[in-house]
């Protein structure tokens, strides 16, 4: 039933389409916007729509940025010999919140999951390996997730990289098993990292 005419439904209908956002917290945001002034939701459709328009992919980790390299790439300090694969970008920021880790980092955009039709194929594998032609790389850390889908992306990736020579590890446990990287504190990330083993 239509409460609040036709564009407010529709705002609700929208935001409500967004992860993790039910139909209450949609109505709360569809609110608060319109309690702001015209200003500020001009700065937010702006902010939405430049995003939307000018965030790519980092050409060499695969992280999401505004330029052709990313910060991390593009910082002369980090080591370019270390690189963490991780499933996704928030999974990037979790680590580097920590302030520990001081290599790269290669983004997979997904992980390997059979059962939901993601193959090798779909996620950023393929640009892994030319990466690691490329470059004089030491050792690669595979951040995958603790669920079923990252760890058989974790024994496929190990299964590929291992015959080039390249040390590959995996971090420890202490992130919980079918957790995701975003939610764990940094803490027990930094242990996780300090406690990987050799795959």
């Amino acid at each position: 039933m239509n409460y609040y005419g036709q564009e407010i439904e529709n705002l609700i209908a929208e935001l409500g389409m967004l992860p993790s956002i039910g139909t209450k917290s949609a109505q709360r945001l569809a609110f608060h916007i319109l309690g702001m002034d015209e200003k500020a939701v001009e700065d937010l459709a702006n902010a939405i729509i430049s995003a939307r328009k000018n965030v790519r992919y980092c050409q060499e980790c695969f992280t999401l940025t505004d330029d052709e390299l990313c910060p991390i790439c593009s910082n002369p300090k980090r080591n370019k010999n270390i690189i963490m694969v991780v499933e996704d970008t928030r999974d990037l920021a979790a680590y580097e919140r920590t302030g520990k880790y001081q290599g790269v980092y290669h983004v997979l955009h997904g992980a390997i999951s059979p059962m939901a039709g993601v193959g090798p194929a779909d996620i950023k594998l393929k640009e892994l390996m030319q990466r690691l032609q490329k470059t004089d790389v030491e050792e690669v850390i595979i951040a995958t997730n603790s669920s079923l889908e990252g760890e058989t992306t974790a024994a496929y990736i190990s299964k590929l990289i291992k015959p080039t020579g390249i040390k590959v590890t995996r971090i420890a446990s202490g992130v919980p098993v079918g957790g995701n990287l975003e939610y764990v504190d940094e803490v027990t990330l930094d242990r996780a990292l300090e406690g990987r083993v050799e795959l």
